[in-house]
């Protein structure tokens, strides 16, 4: 016997899909509104009623109609009614950004603290951000949550590092923050982060791999526009992909010849150098710096050839690494793959990252965002 659906069941469905029209569409009026949704006049009222009360949408002026008469005012939904936090932590500094329900940036802070699986370290971090959050006039009842985005694999229930080599954070408990901070917390890979903000950026991206270009290599399966984490949660650790076993680089797990070992950062970079110097030097065509670039690009080309053998997808480039490529590099780099597939490859896959800013951050912050409006 099937269910039937009860009344308050209509009223919320009502209710969800006119919030979610105005967020859309940004400014709407109440006739849109009705006609777009096939709803009654009376059920568009009430609920808009309800909604301006609650704080959920305000009146944001009139909209211009073909009809004759008084314009018709104009809805939008309060952006900041509900907000989330996300907080980067990488060895020696925390990333703190706040977003609204449109993902736009609150406010943003850097402090500079050295990771240390030590309680006083973790109270540091809470201290700066609740100092960040009145700062930003952030209220209790706004906050959503806080993602925090971390350097290795999280348990499925978001609770705990199951394993954490960059950090030393294998075991970390949320419970570590959450003492200090009285918000819903969870833990984050930060390569899902990264891919999760891509996916906010293209609403119309529904499956791709996303590749991580920075200090340390990352990557993200995105497929029907959710991130696969997988049966034991480390789905896409492509940094540690043994490429050269004998004879390798030792990696942080603690193998030789990973992926980590030939296209993260920490290998293309020498000591004292930043992307902004190394790059002026390749720019230049000095040739020096012109052949590690190459000696990196050739080696990121058979990881991805690789990968993209098993998943035959787009590929965005992102991480730090992404806004400094250009047209000249990705060409580079699909002559590379070119040499290595046995099947004519077609240059269509390859594509730089749209959100290579703070898109860790942003990502972690997201999550608590996106539950609200599912709900």
């Amino acid at each position: 016997m099937e269910k039937s659906i009860t009344p308050n069941q209509i009223k919320q469905n009502n209710r969800s899909l006119i919030y979610h029209y105005i967020y859309k569409n940004r400014s709407v009026s109440q006739q849109d509104i009705s006609y777009d949704l096939h709803l009654s006049r009376p059920t568009v009222t009430s609920n808009l009623a309800s909604m301006e009360k609650e704080g959920l949408i305000t009146k944001s002026g009139h909209i211009s109609t073909e009809f004759v008469g008084r314009k018709a005012s104009a809805y939008s939904i309060i952006a900041d009614y509900r907000v989330s936090i996300g907080v980067e932590i990488v060895k020696k500094e925390v990333k703190i950004i706040a977003v609204d329900l449109y993902g736009k940036k609150i406010g943003r802070t850097t402090c500079d603290i050295t990771y240390e699986y030590k309680e006083s370290y973790f109270k540091t971090v809470c201290d700066k951000i609740l100092e960040f959050k009145n700062a930003s006039g952030i209220t209790d009842e706004q906050l959503l949550g806080i993602g925090f985005a971390m350097q290795g694999l999280v348990s499925p229930d978001a609770k705990s590092m199951l394993y954490g080599r960059i950090l030393d954070c294998t075991g970390l408990s949320i419970r570590e923050f959450t003492r200090y901070l009285p918000y819903p917390c969870s833990f984050i890979h930060d390569a899902y982060c990264a891919a999760f903000s891509e996916i906010w950026v293209s609403p119309g991206l529904t499956d791709a791999f996303y590749v991580s270009l920075s200090r340390h290599l990352g990557a993200a399966i995105i497929s029907r526009g959710e991130i696969l984490v997988g049966k034991h949660g480390h789905s896409s650790t492509i940094e540690h992909i043994q490429i050269e076993p004998e004879g390798g680089a030792l990696c942080y797990c603690g193998k030789y010849g990973c992926l980590e070992t030939l296209c993260s950062l920490n290998v293309l970079l020498r000591e004292g150098e930043t992307l902004d110097s190394f790059f002026e030097k390749v720019r230049k065509k000095e040739p020096s710096f012109s052949n590690r670039w190459n000696i990196f690009l050739k080696n990121l080309a058979r990881a991805i050839n690789l990968l993209h053998l098993i998943y035959d997808t787009d590929f965005i480039l992102g991480g730090h690494l992404a806004p400094y490529l250009c047209e000249e590099d990705l060409s580079f780099l699909h002559e590379q793959i070119a040499e290595l597939t046995p099947f004519t490859e077609a240059q269509d896959f390859l594509m730089l990252s749209k959100m290579p800013r703070h898109n860790i951050s942003i990502g972690a912050a997201l999550t608590y965002i996106r539950a609200f409006l599912n709900e």
